[in-house]
């Protein structure tokens, strides 16, 4: 027996810092790993904790990558004990049959958790993302769309959106058998949802998707989860606000206590590898205020005969810059219509390179720079910007965990790192998705407050 509510794998690593955030003001201390999980390990360095998750990058890759991926992490936090194993997705459903499938990961789910059937929820109204009547919806500069005519995730540069139903969506990936609570059948009274659940299981679904609307609908769905103790669930961080809301409401957890602000920090390093309009709009407003912008030169970055010289020309200017105290923004795109996206990528064929590793070369390059800036300068506060940059980041800084200092905006907030380079513990970092926080976001992070 053990006091594990919930384990987790992220695929993503700002995906994976938004479960924890929803856990820890949830009231489920929690702790989240960059490598594959050792129970004494965990207990020894962690022993106040109640969920762990696994931060993971699953997402960017192949099927065949993903079955070395994720089989012994999945074990290995199956071998935890919790009753609750989540497999964590982006809220924006990316995903296809070839990058990142969600389809994939449910198939060896279903080979080590051996469930009954999967929920799968993916709505998180504190995200602003929805589903109705199986349709995700996402809300970017306050307006709303269905994902297939969203502004990003339409036109994605990996996997893009073309299709709103998440049943049609994942039936590409997968040939098990979907079934749909939809919003009708959660404004009902508890007893009935529970009853259309396991009418769902006894009809053969295998995969059971959820809507979500709002709060309430979270909190309904909540109570169907704990009560059935599902082996395997997949969703966003959904999950995690329906799961909590539920604990609290039976007194399972504590409501948690406040996480005050650590202060400001002089300098600020940004690495920014996302082409999201949200993220555009963050760099614009750094700029604004007085933050240095350095143009990543992505072609020659992923291209093996340039990159490391590359690598020396950004660290002189980073270098430069930072010695002036000023504050720097290193970015790879401004927007999802840079035309350096589409530059890197026919740079890339003409290697005769895949072009679908471009994040993963690129993130790794980018780690490698920010890991030499913050080994000259000894800043301790950075945030990266991107949920595939950020995994690959994550690798060249040594961290080995993370565990939040304090919220700053919904899914993204500052966290501080366990690294097994010495000069890198307990650094102040925040792995920021694409399209997270608003236009002061980066602002927020060097005063370490949302306010």
């Amino acid at each position: 027996m053990n006091d594990y509510l919930l384990t987790y794998y992220g695929d993503d690593f700002t995906g994976s810092t938004d479960v924890m955030e929803a856990l820890v003001l949830g009231g489920v201390p929690t702790v989240l790993l960059l490598e594959t999980p050792d129970p004494d390990f965990i207990r020894e360095q962690f022993p106040y904790v109640r969920a762990v998750g696994v931060a993971g990058i699953s997402r960017a890759m192949t099927p065949d990558e993903m079955t070395a991926e994720l089989q012994p992490k999945f074990m290995a936090l199956k071998a935890l004990g919790a009753p609750l194993f989540h497999y964590k997705i982006c809220s924006t459903f990316d995903s296809s049959p070839t990058i990142g499938s969600i389809g994939h990961a449910i198939e060896l789910g279903y080979a080590i958790f051996e469930p009954s059937s999967v929920p799968l929820l993916v709505g998180a109204p504190a995200l602003k993302r929805y589903v109705v009547f199986g349709n995700l919806f996402a809300t970017v500069a306050g307006q709303t769309y269905r994902l297939d005519r969203h502004p990003t995730m339409s036109k994605h540069p990996i996997t893009p959106m073309s299709e709103s139903d998440l049943r049609l969506h994942l039936g590409k990936q997968t040939a098990r058998k979907i079934g749909l609570i939809d919003i009708t059948q959660l404004n009902v009274p508890q007893a009935d949802l529970q009853h259309a659940y396991q009418t769902l299981i006894e009809q053969g679904n295998e995969i059971i998707l959820f809507d979500t609307l709002d709060t309430a609908h979270l909190q309904a769905i909540g109570q169907v989860l704990w009560e059935n103790h599902p082996e395997l669930i997949v969703g966003s961080s959904g999950v995690e606000y329906a799961l909590t809301g539920h604990w609290r409401e039976k007194g399972i957890v504590q409501p948690a206590m406040p996480l005050p602000s650590p202060g400001a920090v002089d300098q600020l390093i940004v690495m920014c590898g996302s082409a999201a309009p949200t993220t555009k709009a963050q760099i614009e407003w750094a700029l604004a205020q007085g933050f240095v912008g350095i143009r990543l030169d992505t072609a020659r970055l992923v291209d093996p005969n340039y990159a490391q010289i590359t690598i020396e020309q950004v660290l002189k200017t980073a270098l430069d810059i930072l010695g002036q105290g000023k504050n720097i923004i290193l970015y790879s795109a401004l927007g999802p219509d840079d035309p350096a996206i589409a530059q890197t990528r026919e740079h890339l064929h003409q290697l005769a390179l895949d072009s679908t590793s471009v994040s993963t070369i690129l993130g790794k390059q980018q780690g490698l720079i920010l890991a030499a800036l913050l080994k000259r300068t000894g800043l301790r506060r950075v945030c990266v910007a991107g949920g595939d940059t950020s995994g690959q980041v994550a690798q060249q800084l040594g961290i080995f965990a993370l565990e939040i200092v304090t919220p700053i905006a919904p899914g993204a907030p500052l966290c501080r790192a366990s690294s097994y380079n010495p000069a890198l513990h307990g650094l102040e970092i925040a792995f920021k998705g694409g399209q997270n926080g608003d236009k002061t976001y980066f602002g927020a992070i060097q005063r370490g407050s949302a306010y």
